[in-house]
């Protein structure tokens, strides 16, 4: 049986040490890029307001339904059997091998771009994809090429019986806090406000390149901000969990929230916007022009470090996904299945790490707005919608420990947020979200045929004493 062992304390560095990951390292020159100029950053800003909104949702539905599996607990509990609540269990895993291996991705794809760091040639393009898909000039780095290689390295340490991820867990924590605090003191020491705020011309008008600028930028942070959450799949085993998730969640996200704003304005006070738009490597090119190479170098092994551990974490936790849902009945049982020897989900891992290889040969923006997407509609939106249908149940309001301040309009604001992300995506990117979705359904539909069917005939089969 499961212990409630985890408090405050503990909730909070789970949650934060899955949103400061290889991430804020990676995604500095394309937050700029997607507006041409610092004024970028607003996407921040908007990033914690919609994070802060989606958290209240999260603590809301955390409190009305206090266990482990997140948003998949949240349906199960909320919808049942129902076809709704099997649909959308089921979408919700199905959406999952969408976006998790994609996520998992970026933290291969962000390691290789810093080892570029020691190794320039790596930043050359090692193919064109146009030569495979014609009219498609997107040309593909070796370090992306670095990137599949590390994700198979990752696959191999994963695939075994694995007792050390709480010790890497806190190692990605201090480490991580560590080289945050070391560059976010570096940056205010060497604070250059006309360099932070030095906006082009017409940064500010009214356009729609800027408003879809703007909804890349706040994707992007959105992924930054992605584990504010995380506590949520271990409900079972928080100590008071209809109080300690709410509150977990809000500490990290206005935690976060400072330190990501700060260490970012803090770079381009040091760091000239244009230079760290073009940068592979921004916080590392920032240290060298402060303090030097040596010390730049030892970021970069530190953040290599980082990335590699979050990496393997990430790829740890989510290749469990598919394996509780299949185990549960309501995804394919073919990924049940534990190793013979090992003990682990050797079938999911396999799947999760298989597709996060393929992901690593796509471009970095385009990967984050990919697994955005795919998991918008299903995930957020769906949590969402379940916060309206909970303020209709007065027995499940009766016992809410937690209630989100001047409801609806958390609820509301978070909506748009993600519906602002998702339509300001490019059209192949909705392609992809949308595309998933449908064919997720479609395969539900002969799944649960299927699985209805056979239960059917298990039932005609068994013994009437065995039935009653």
């Amino acid at each position: 049986m499961l212990q409630r062992r985890l408090r405050l304390l503990q909730a909070v560095s789970l949650n934060m040490s899955m949103m400061v990951g290889v991430g804020p390292f990676i995604t500095i020159p394309a937050i700029i890029a997607t507006m041409g100029g610092p004024q970028a950053m607003l996407g921040w800003i908007l990033g914690a307001v919609v994070a802060l909104a989606d958290g209240f949702v999260w603590c809301e539905l955390a409190s009305a339904f206090p266990g482990s599996g997140g948003t998949y607990h949240f349906f199960d509990a909320a919808y049942g059997e129902s076809l709704l609540g099997r649909s959308l269990k089921f979408l919700f895993v199905w959406q999952f091998l969408f976006s998790g291996p994609l996520e998992v991705a970026t933290g291969a794809i962000g390691l290789a771009q810093y080892v570029s760091f020691f190794f320039p040639q790596l930043q050359q393009p090692a193919w064109n994809w146009g030569v495979i898909i014609p009219g498609l000039d997107s040309p593909v780095p070796w370090f992306n090429v670095l990137g599949v290689a590390v994700m198979g390295l990752v696959t191999f340490l994963a695939y075994r019986r694995i007792e050390v991820a709480g010790r890497l867990l806190v190692v990605l924590w201090v480490g991580m806090l560590f080289t945050v605090g070391w560059v976010i003191a570096t940056g205010l020491s060497h604070f250059d406000a006309r360099l932070a705020f030095s906006f082009p011309e017409h940064a500010w008008d009214a356009t729609s390149a800027n408003a879809t600028g703007l909804g890349m930028a706040l994707a992007i942070a959105m992924y930054d901000f992605l584990g504010y959450y995380q506590i949520c799949y271990l409900g079972d085993e928080v100590e008071d969990p209809s109080r300690t998730i709410p509150r977990a969640i809000l500490i990290s996200v206005l935690a976060i929230a400072a330190i990501y704003l700060t260490m970012n304005v803090c770079i381009l006070g040091v760091l000239p916007w244009q230079d760290a738009m073009r940068s592979t490597h921004v916080a590392s090119d920032m240290m060298e022009r402060v303090l030097g190479s040596r010390a730049a170098g030892f970021l970069t092994v530190m953040i290599i470090w980082t990335a590699l551990a979050s990496t393997f974490a990430a790829l740890l936790g989510y290749s469990r996904v598919p394996y509780a849902s299949a185990k549960a009945g309501h995804f394919p049982r073919f990924f049940a299945a534990t190793h013979a020897e090992g003990d682990f989900p050797h079938r999911s891992l396999m799947l999760i790490g298989g597709l996060g290889m393929l992901a690593c040969l796509a471009d970095l923006g385009t990967v984050i707005a990919a697994l955005l997407t795919s998991r918008i509609l299903v995930q957020f939106v769906g949590q969402i919608a379940t916060v309206f249908w909970l303020r209709r149940n007065p027995e499940v309001m009766a016992r809410l420990r937690f209630r989100m301040p001047f409801f609806p309009i958390p609820a509301i604001v978070a909506l748009v947020g993600w519906l602002f992300v998702f339509g300001t995506s490019k059209w192949m990117i909705i392609a992809y979200g949308l595309g998933s979705l449908v064919l997720g359904v479609v395969v539900f539909m002969i799944w649960d045929a299927f699985r209805r069917d056979d239960g059917d005939h298990r039932s005609r089969d068994e013994p009437a004493a065995a039935r009653g």
